[in-house]
């Protein structure tokens, strides 16, 4: 193994320890800054002065960006690292009877690549704990322990990762002995990553088996190190308090099912201020999509549970037609065709549907015969006039926000690297995405389908000042669906209606197009983005265009090492879902919204063929 960097000192290992190794650093201050060259070191290393026959000429310090350390194991690179420098609050000599602080500048090193395996090392050696046990400290501490967590499932899988956990949590010194201090920091500071982890990533880590046999096993692990390290007693009682309030959803109170559920549920409830969340795996909500002619379709909130008779039933209500005369067909991908029973799930527990939904009439000869007349589609023109465009808004913005706060970040992670894989770990992405696409058509479905000019330039009006409130409400995804309907072809394209819009509106609807201007990478919405406060819902579309450059423009491995670098630019791109969540000033615009309102936002009724959607606008406004 060797270190390669600049060349004032080096260290040789004894013919017992390692033959042959060497490690050239820069200066000797780096090598306080690195713990496995400490560990080196306490194993005896001998520092032995570079002899040059000429007095050593002093080199001028070079920039942090400038120092990269290599770690080569059997002629391969397996870790390189860079030097950085921080600012770290520390008492002044003269300040330390009275409290004060000063800044004092800090060298230490970030992971520029690696094998996953040498970057958990580092992660785990890079840790620093109180006194009290369990915090790090330092923010770049916490960054690289972010972005391990948040992307480690781009380069192993979730059983390599517990594998490594729990080899490093019973590893014993290769070199020399390890005295009882250190080893209980190492597994202290592995208790910690686990809580980090149990608390980032428990939504999908929930039913994983891997992770339930993990920490059954680091259970017993600590159990058994508490009666020689008494300081881990104190995590062995908080999990026996944890695991017999959960005594119902076991079978035996000491059996080792139990415990590892104790301990899953103490790791994941420590307060590392992260806040819990109602996710939509446990509302398990969904969007469902029921066809009502062949080219359009309501789109309805639904559980995850809803059979076929229910489903039913909320389209009739929609429709105001006797549910006992409608039945649901499933038209399967391949081409098959599925009559639902009434109590048969729409849903598989992989949240897909069954297949493409129809509900059509009992009555008529062909089952699959759909809806053919939209004559009572078009009442519902009249009911949306009749809405208040902010209780809209609110409604709309809630809609996104129940599923916005249910999301993780690092759904955007198993967005970019498994886009072409179906996953569970997407779904709330997906849903926001889903309904923003939605509500896009749904606006040019609405204009559309209203055959009264003067309606129409009311409804046009309704909808300028919707997404006029759904910005001030700082819910860009609607926003941004809202105006890309009104720009639509189908609707642009009716220059008669547009003519009648007032100007004050036209001049409202041109002040919120400028928001949506793609030009020097929509420089108008980052910024405009940038000043609102959270919580907020950004416009995904445009940050998963972002992570794609980002994934597309850098490699995920160089020479076989884990392109670090470019993780932590994707992190940084994902821990934005977690800041755009919080709300630690109470920022939050309170949102009431009538029943009727919700109702109607919670069901829209979308055309989504285009070449129907022409077809309407040419009737509306035949070609000159």
């Amino acid at each position: 193994m060797s270190w390669d960097c600049g060349l004032r000192y080096m260290f040789s290992v004894p013919p017992a320890l390692q033959p042959g190794s060497k490690c050239i650093l820069h200066d000797k201050e780096d090598l306080s800054r690195l713990e496995m060259v400490q560990r080196l070191a306490k194993d005896g290393c001998r520092f032995l002065q570079n002899h040059s026959k000429g007095p050593e000429k002093t080199s001028e310090p070079q920039s942090d960006e400038a120092v990269r350390l290599c770690l080569r194991e059997r002629g391969h690179d397996v870790l390189v690292l860079q030097r950085v420098s921080s600012q770290q609050p520390a008492l002044s000599a003269s300040a330390r009877g009275g409290g004060g602080r000063e800044e004092a500048r800090s060298r230490r090193y970030v992971v520029v690549s690696g094998t996953p395996e040498k970057i958990l090392e580092h992660l785990l050696s890079d840790l620093t704990l109180d006194e009290d046990r369990g915090m790090m400290q330092g923010k770049e501490s916490d960054t690289l322990l972010d972005d391990f967590l948040l992307t480690y499932p781009v380069f192993m899988s979730t059983s390599d990762l517990c594998q490594a956990l729990l080899g490093h949590y019973c590893t014993k010194r290769h070199r020399g002995k390890e005295d009882r201090k250190e080893a209980l920091e190492r597994k202290q500071k592995l208790l910690h990553l686990v809580s980090q982890w149990m608390s980032l990533c428990k939504d999908f880590l929930r039913e994983d088996e891997h992770v339930k046999l993990f920490m059954k096993t680091l259970y017993r692990y600590v159990l058994e190190d508490s009666y020689e390290h008494p300081a881990l007693e104190k995590d062995v009682g908080e999990l026996q308090k944890l695991y017999q309030l959960h005594r119902r959803h076991t079978v035996d109170e000491y059996s080792p099912q139990r415990k590892s559920k104790a301990l899953f549920h103490q790791l994941s409830l420590k307060e590392n201020g992260l806040q819990s969340r109602s996710t939509q795996r446990e509302t398990k909500e969904v969007l469902c999509q029921v066809y009502i002619t062949m080219d359009s379709y309501l789109s309805m909130r639904v559980h995850a549970g809803v059979v076929a008779q229910e489903l039913v039933q909320a389209v009739a209500a929609q429709m105001d037609v006797p549910h006992g005369e409608l039945v649901l067909v499933a038209i399967t991908y391949p081409g098959g065709r599925l009559l639902l029973q009434p109590q048969d799930r729409v849903f598989s527990n992989s949240l897909r549907s069954v297949g493409r939904l129809h509900v059509c009439r009992k009555d008529l000869g062909e089952v699959l015969n759909p809806f053919t007349d939209n004559s009572e589609l078009q009442q519902r023109t009249a009911r949306m006039l009749s809405l208040n465009t902010w209780d809209v808004a609110v409604a709309l913005t809630d809609f996104d926000r129940t599923i916005f706060d249910s999301m993780h970040e690092q759904e955007l992670v198993y967005f970019t690297f498994n886009r072409h894989v179906t996953s569970n770990h997407t779904m709330a992405l997906e849903l926001l995405l889903q309904r923003c696409n939605e509500v896009q058509l749904w606006v040019v479905t609405e204009v559309l389908l209203c055959s009264t000019l003067c309606k129409r330039v009311q409804l046009i009006k309704k909808f300028i000042k919707i997404a006029a409130h759904c910005k001030a409400q700082r819910n860009l995804n609607c926003f941004f669906a809202i105006i890309m309907g009104l720009n639509a072809a189908a609707v642009g394209r009716l220059s008669q209606t547009w003519e009648k819009i007032p100007g004050k509106f036209k001049k409202l609807f041109s002040e919120l197009e400028t928001v949506t201007d793609p030009s020097l990478n929509h420089k108008a919405y980052r910024d405009s983005f940038k000043k609102m406060k959270a919580p907020k819902i950004p416009f995904l579309p445009l940050l998963l265009k972002d992570i794609t450059f980002i994934h597309e423009g850098n490699k995920t491995f160089h020479d076989n090492l884990v392109n670090f670098e470019k993780l932590h630019m994707i992190a940084e791109m994902a821990r934005l879902i977690r800041q755009c969540q919080k709300d630690p000033m109470g920022n939050a615009i309170p949102q009431k919204s009538s029943s009727d309102v919700r109702a109607y936002i919670d069901s829209l009724h979308i055309i989504d063929n285009q070449q129907t959607l022409f077809e309407l606008s040419h009737r509306l406004e035949p070609r000159a």
